[in-house]
C-alpha cells in the first residue's frame, strides 16, 4: 500500500486504486486511547478549559462566556480553578499553573516549564506542527510576528496564507502563543476566526502592560 502526503491528512492508495483520506481518522484513533481529564479555570477572559491525559495537554478551549475584564490600575488579575477532577496529571497541572501565571504574574511565564503537548496536530513532521513550535520557541512574551515572517522563519516563505491556516488549528491557544501573528500591516488580525478579535487585543494589550511593567 502506497501512503501519499496531502498537507494534514495521509492519501492511500490501493493496489485496486480506490484512494482514501485516513490522516484525520488515524490521528482521533490516536487520541482516543488516551484517558483525558479536563480542569476548568475562571480567567480575565471568561471560562477556560484545559484537556489533556497522562501525557500532556490536548487542548485550551475559550469560551467566550462572559466580557474580558478590565484592568484597574496595579490590581493583579487572577485566574482560578472553577471545576476539576479529584486526580489530574503532573502536565495538566503544570498546564494549569502556567495558565494561572500567565494572567496572575505574567512577569514570570519565561522561566516557567511548559506542558507536554498530546494532540495529534503537533505530533510528527507536518507543516502544521512545525510553524506552531517555531512560534512557541521563536516569539517571546510581549513580542509579535507578521504571518509572513513566521513562514520564513519556519522555511516556507511563500507560505504565509497557510501560516494562517495553521494558527487556526493550534489546539492549545495561550500556551502556544498564536495570538501573537498579527499582519504585516500592523494590524491584529483575526483570532478564533473572527469571533475572537476582542480577545486577541485584549492579549497583545495585557503583554504589552506585563512588559512594560
Amino acid at each position: 500500500m502506497l501512503v501519499l502526503q496531502r498537507g494534514e491528512a495521509d492519501i492511500v492508495q490501493t493496489p485496486y486504486g480506490r484512494k482514501g483520506f485516513i490522516g484525520s481518522e488515524m490521528k482521533k484513533q490516536r487520541e482516543s486511547q488516551c484517558t483525558q481529564k479536563t480542569i476548568s479555570l475562571l480567567s480575565p477572559l471568561g471560562t477556560i478549559q484545559v484537556r489533556g491525559c497522562e501525557n500532556g495537554v490536548h487542548t485550551i478551549q475559550i469560551l467566550m462566556d462572559v466580557a474580558p475584564a478590565e484592568r484597574s490600575g496595579a490590581a493583579p488579575l487572577s485566574c482560578v480553578v472553577n471545576d476539576s477532577p479529584a486526580e489530574t496529571s503532573p502536565e495538566l497541572q503544570r498546564g494549569v499553573e502556567w495558565l494561572q501565571a500567565y494572567f496572575s504574574e505574567p512577569q514570570t511565564t519565561g522561566s516557567l516549564p511548559l506542558p507536554a503537548f498530546h494532540h495529534p496536530a503537533l505530533q510528527g513532521d507536518t507543516f502544521t506542527s512545525r510553524v506552531l513550535q517555531v512560534l512557541l520557541r521563536d516569539v517571546k512574551f510581549g513580542e509579535t510576528v507578521s504571518y509572513k515572517r513566521l513562514a520564513e522563519m519556519a522555511g516556507t516563505p511563500r507560505a504565509a496564507q497557510a501560516v494562517g491556516g495553521a494558527m487556526r488549528r493550534n489546539p492549545v491557544p495561550l500556551l502556544i502563543p498564536c495570538h501573537r501573528v498579527i499582519s504585516s500591516s500592523g494590524q491584529s488580525g483575526p483570532y478564533m476566526s473572527g469571533k475572537g478579535d476582542h480577545l486577541k487585543q485584549w492579549l497583545l494589550t495585557h503583554e504589552r502592560q506585563g512588559r512594560e511593567g
